[in-house]
């Protein structure tokens, strides 16, 4: 190996993501495992989950685990970490990645179920899935916790309110699990800005006139590509990033 691949090296760690089945979070279980790590994929949709875990191992002979999920559901973590703990002993990674934004035609329309629904899948279950398996992580003498935010949560628009509400509280959560796990375990936000996803696939930027292209201020002038969150995300999660808990890393074009 050399310098760089023993730096970003996660052989014999477990990885465990959630909503690593599609977007950003499949781009990372794939860069974990491709950097040797065994994996848990967790997501609402265990087809999706199975599907993707199948690949991953084929491409990478690396164990992986597909479980169903609903990360904003607290009853349900309990056994998404226990099935993990069952399977590989341990859990060296944890991406809170799983997310939603939903769509609204105007504030006053945002219903208490649809406002409980954000908060409770961007904010409460990272929390509680965090203590479950920080905890573990410090009695085993380490870890790593990656909350995946959004930019959203320090530019909120309109449209996005609860949602960058959510966003927000999960960076301060951020630096208050890394005061509570630490010196053992590291927690870091990963703060993405617009990638171009599934969730994304109505946007036609190529129709755009360069003055109406959304991103023109931005320093890249563009949104990003899925596989261009992993060199971010791998830093985190890996040896590369040692001295590095309580901060936020951006990876959003330079957004203004």
């Amino acid at each position: 190996m050399g310098y760089a691949d023993r730096l970003f090296d996660l052989s014999g760690r477990v990885v465990l993501i959630t909503g690593g089945s599609r977007g950003l979070g499949r781009e990372m279980a794939f860069a974990a495992a491709r950097c040797g790590a065994d994996l848990v994929i967790a997501s609402r949709n265990y087809e999706s989950c199975a599907a993707t875990a199948a690949e991953i191992e084929r491409e990478t002979e690396r164990a992986v685990l597909p479980y169903s999920a609903h990360v904003g559901r607290w009853d349900q973590l309990d056994g998404l970490v226990d099935a993990a703990y069952a399977r590989f002993g341990r859990v060296d990674v944890l991406i809170n990645n799983a997310g939603m934004q939903p769509v609204y035609d105007s504030l006053s329309t945002v219903t208490e179920k649809l406002f409980d629904s954000v908060l409770n899948l961007n904010l409460k279950g990272p929390f509680r899935l965090s203590v479950l398996v920080g905890e573990r992580m410090v009695a085993a003498g380490g870890g790593s916790i990656i909350n995946v935010s959004s930019s959203g949560s320090i530019r909120p628009r309109p449209s996005i309110v609860p949602y960058a509400a959510a966003k927000a509280g999960l960076n301060a959560m951020t630096e208050g699990l890394a005061l509570a796990f630490g010196p053992a375990v590291r927690v870091n936000t990963l703060m993405a800005g617009p990638h171009l996803t599934e969730a994304t696939a109505g946007w036609k930027l190529e129709d755009l006139a360069p003055e109406d292209n959304p991103f023109a201020a931005h320093a890249l002038q563009r949104p990003g590509r899925p596989e261009e969150i992993v060199g971010a995300a791998l830093f985190l999660a890996s040896d590369a990033s040692s001295f590095t808990t309580g901060a936020t890393l951006r990876s959003d074009g330079g957004m203004p």
